[in-house]
């Protein structure tokens, strides 16, 4: 069950469209997808991930006003760890999580555990 929602939580976010054909749509998909044992989502997880996805909204406007107002000239990249073992479909969201924040964009996704985070920042004043 926690596959189906993460899938339809996806279609969602990727569609943007709430209208009742786009709902049967995202249902059918979620349900024709193939299911594997490694995909399992635990509900737990899948609300965690969706609380962190409502936070994620003002963080993004505030960003984007900050980027308007104040230039970011500095840039790093930096690695972040993977919480736990994670589903395919956790890491999924996790990257939307990451890029959909506009001073944040995951390069590169390792097998070993890791994000590779480009991060814009301000000018350190010296």
């Amino acid at each position: 069950m926690g596959d189906i929602i993460l899938r339809l939580v996806i279609w969602f976010l990727l569609t943007a469209n709430f209208s009742v054909a786009n709902i049967l749509i995202g249902i059918s998909i979620a349900l024709l997808l193939p299911r594997t044992s490694t995909s399992h989502t635990r509900l737990k997880e899948l609300f965690w991930a969706l609380g962190k996805i409502v936070l994620a909204i003002p963080q993004a406007y505030k960003e984007a006003i900050q980027l308007i107002l104040v230039p970011h000239t500095e840039e790093e990249i930096v690695m972040e760890r993977v919480q736990g073992r994670r589903s395919p479909g956790l890491i999924f969201l996790d990257i939307f999580l990451i890029t959909f924040t506009p001073k944040t964009t995951v390069l590169k996704y390792h097998e070993d555990g890791w994000y590779e985070v480009h991060h814009l920042k301000q000018r350190q004043r010296s």
